[in-house]
């Protein structure tokens, strides 16, 4: 089965770097010979039998291990990533596809946090909360976003990493190739 694998806060600064070709590396020797990764930011489609906790679980650790990095991974399957595709519930309002944001969650957030974050959402900014997906449009970037920083584990009760549209679409490519 395909998955993608998603590396929570690498390489987006000076500070925890981890080259993606040793990313393939370990990841082959760990029996995943069709990794594949995309961009710098620790996007991987592998294909596995494994569950995506036991996977999950699994590269945490040897990327712990193997790089003295402790980061939280998420995976999707690939019929889960197409269906995050599908849903786009702002597809009418997002128009710039590198300013609008998949965050992919850890579990579904509680309903009154969902609530709360839909009462807080500052205009022109617009989210869509949908299963383990939060879909949010950052027209004026995502820098100064006041939406962008209330999509923090505090505030939602659950960890997330995010990917503009552009990275999803091309993660749904790069699994279906």
């Amino acid at each position: 089965m395909r998955q993608i694998v998603l590396l929570r806060g690498v390489n987006l600064g000076p500070s925890r770097r981890l080259a993606m070709g040793d990313l393939r590396t370990l990841l082959t020797s760990l029996g995943y010979d069709d990794a594949r990764t995309l961009l710098q930011s620790g996007n991987v489609v592998l294909t596995t039998g494994k569950k995506p906790a036991t996977l999950k679980a699994e590269l945490e650790q040897h990327i712990a291990a193997g790089f003295g990095l402790e980061t939280e991974v998420f995976v999707r399957t690939r019929d889960e990533l197409a269906d995050v595709v599908a849903r786009n519930p702002l597809r009418g309002v997002a128009v710039n596809p590198s300013r609008y944001l998949v965050s992919f969650l850890s579990g579904e957030p509680e309903a009154d946090r969902v609530r709360e974050l839909a009462t807080v959402a500052v205009a022109p900014e617009g989210l869509a909360t949908s299963g383990r997906e939060i879909y949010s449009w950052h027209p004026n970037g995502i820098r100064d976003s006041k939406l962008a920083r209330l999509l923090a584990k505090e505030r939602l009760g659950v960890s997330a990493t995010a990917r503009n549209w552009n990275t999803v679409t091309k993660l749904l490519a790069l699994a279906d190739a």
